[in-house]
């Protein structure tokens, strides 16, 4: 029997999905879920083989919520979403329904589905987590520690670290790993407030006292903890160029 989950906050829009797959007697529905915070414990309880999930909802975003799984099951997104911006992920074969969608249009998609094996699916899923193409919120970012869910504004970070496969988020309050790379950071937070200053370091502009001259081409940034972040030469031109020097 394949396992199945529901998350969307529209409950017309789950009983739709619920409705089509009365027709299929392999697919069992374990729980309905209005948000991607009970779609996380549901996942986490469950260990379903597919989700039919949501993009935009409330508290956070369908993307948001597959973030802090950390073996997320295949997933047929069920949305209102721009077509467009579809597009950006498409091409990871994990499948889309756009609202409405008919019966026929879901049947193909649940057939997909099933006739790709488990790993190709977790792989599948796994590929669109890892894309730089995502739409993206630039103004939080969502984390999962000591079991919670912590939504982090955007303008509270200070700054971010490379450490090893995760993102290490500094703000006041502690610092947060994310398991995303510098690379997507860098081409997704707001290019006017956050410098990639060196390789493992991205500064929040706002959060710089001070520049100072270190070491043949380099510099150091002085932050307002005192802090003190490496700058490259590469680094110091895309300062400068924000900073207006």
């Amino acid at each position: 029997m394949i396992k199945a989950i529901l998350i969307d906050d529209e409950p017309l829009a789950r009983s739709v999905v619920k409705e089509y797959l009365d027709s299929y007697k392999n697919i069992e529905v374990l729980q309905e879920c209005g948000d991607g915070f009970e779609g996380v414990k549901a996942i986490q309880q469950h260990q379903p083989d597919v989700i039919f999930l949501d993009i935009q909802m409330p508290k956070i975003t369908g993307f948001e919520m597959l973030e802090l799984i950390e073996n997320p099951p295949a997933v047929i997104f069920t949305t209102a979403f721009d077509e467009y911006a579809l597009k950006a992920f498409e091409t990871h074969a994990v499948d889309y329904l756009l609202k409405p969608f008919s019966k026929e249009r879901f049947d193909k998609a649940v057939e997909k589905f099933i006739s790709q094996s488990a790993p190709t699916q977790q792989k599948n899923t796994q590929s669109l987590l890892q894309s730089n193409n995502l739409p993206t919120q630039a103004e939080r970012i969502v984390v999962k520690t000591a079991g919670k869910i912590r939504i982090i504004p955007v303008a509270t970070i200070e700054y971010l670290e490379a450490a090893d496969d995760y993102v290490k988020i500094h703000t006041a309050d502690g610092s947060f790993l994310k398991n995303k790379t510098m690379a997507f950071f860098e081409s997704s937070l707001p290019s006017n407030q956050f410098v990639r200053t060196h390789r493992s370091y991205i500064i929040n502009v706002q959060q710089i006292t001070k520049i100072e001259p270190y070491e043949k081409e380099n510099h150091l940034a002085i932050l307002r903890s005192g802090l003190k972040i490496p700058v490259s030469q590469g680094g110091y031109s895309k300062l400068k160029a924000v900073l207006g020097l």
